[in-house]
């Protein structure tokens, strides 16, 4: 197909994620080295890209981020600087003429959802449909290439769960040997996955965090060879494991434990992981009825999510000093039209 036979418009989306357990096990050297694991699930929040071909102009619009880049047409690249997850795609992924690239999330930015994993995945698979490579014939695939825009080109460090997560939907054990990513569905009854849905809180701290200095730090104390980072990796992979585990079997008590310890074990990665924010809402959930939580993503700020005794909902006004988020699970990965 010729680009006059494209629609003048084209889209695509892919959900977010909460990370249940082994985050950070994604992220080489360790995945190199080690192996990780990692157990999420996709939420219907999602991120938006529209691409609207036409004109003279190349402009770049983040809706999430408030920002908007204009630039001549040069062979369809975007300058280094402003918006560097949309120019690093464009720069992998150029479309020839005029257009508008326009990005939205649900969620907002530095929330701990995988939210620009999610956006690399649906920049893919926009821009890809735009260029009529169509789109490759396994999600994994997409997942790689979204990685390597926002790891490889953008130079924004982080592990690969989140692409995964973005374009397979569901949920998901993986484990991570780099170069290569092994794929296990977890199966929820259908019971416990609604159970699980309407006792899971999501709270936004309001305070974003920027994951690629935490990271930085973490991954550096691990290849010196700090005992106490190195422990903490090795738990948050044991974690894993039993998350997966735990989440079949139907187990949210467990489910609600193993959250928790997984926190603990992200704390012992950095100091500036728990920040005053998330330690005033861990004891608000706490006294609702929390069973246990963690927070989202790298931590260091965002979104923390916790498992009620109860529906979540009556414990909203508990947490008042954050954000509530609501959501769904999703099966759905990333989708183009």
């Amino acid at each position: 197909m010729r680009r006059r036979d494209l629609p003048t418009e084209l889209h695509a989306s892919a959900p977010l994620r909460l990370d249940f357990a082994g985050g950070w096990t994604d992220v080489a050297p360790f995945s190199t080295r080690e192996g990780g694991v990692v157990v999420n699930g996709a939420i219907g929040l999602r991120a938006h890209v529209k691409l609207e071909l036409g004109g003279k102009l190349l402009r770049l619009v983040s809706e999430e981020l408030g920002e908007t880049l204009e630039c001549a047409n040069s062979g369809g690249l975007v300058p280094d600087g402003k918006l560097p997850l949309l120019a690093a795609a464009l720069r992998m992924f150029p479309v020839l003429g005029g257009f508008t690239l326009t990005t939205r999330c649900d969620a907002p930015p530095g929330s701990g959802l995988g939210s620009s994993g999610a956006l690399g995945v649906a920049l893919v698979g926009a821009l890809t449909r735009a260029r009529q490579d169509g789109m490759a014939s396994r999600p994994q695939d997409v997942a790689d290439q979204a990685w390597q825009v926002e790891t490889i080109e953008a130079c924004l460090a982080g592990g690969k769960q989140d692409q995964y997560a973005a374009a397979l939907g569901g949920f998901h054990r993986l484990t991570f040997r780099e170069p290569d990513v092994g794929i296990e569905p977890i199966t929820l009854d259908h019971a416990f996955a609604a159970a699980l849905e309407r006792q899971t809180l999501i709270c936004y701290t309001k305070k974003s965090r920027v994951s690629g200095n935490t990271i930085t730090r973490v991954m550096g104390a691990y290849e010196r060879g700090d005992p106490k980072v190195t422990g903490a990796l090795h738990g948050l992979k044991e974690t894993g494991n039993a998350m997966a585990e735990a989440l079949r079997a139907g187990d949210l008590a467990r489910v609600a434990a193993l959250l928790s310890e997984n926190w603990k074990h992200q704390q012992a990665l950095d100091p500036g992981m728990r920040t005053p924010e998330m330690a005033q809402l861990e004891v608000a959930a706490a006294n609702a009825g929390a069973l246990g939580g963690k927070a989202a993503g790298a931590g260091a700020g965002g979104c923390m999510f916790f498992i009620m005794r109860g529906d979540a909902r009556a414990a909203a006004a508990a947490v008042a000093s954050s954000t509530v988020v609501p959501f769904t699970w999703s099966a759905e990965g990333v989708r183009t039209w």
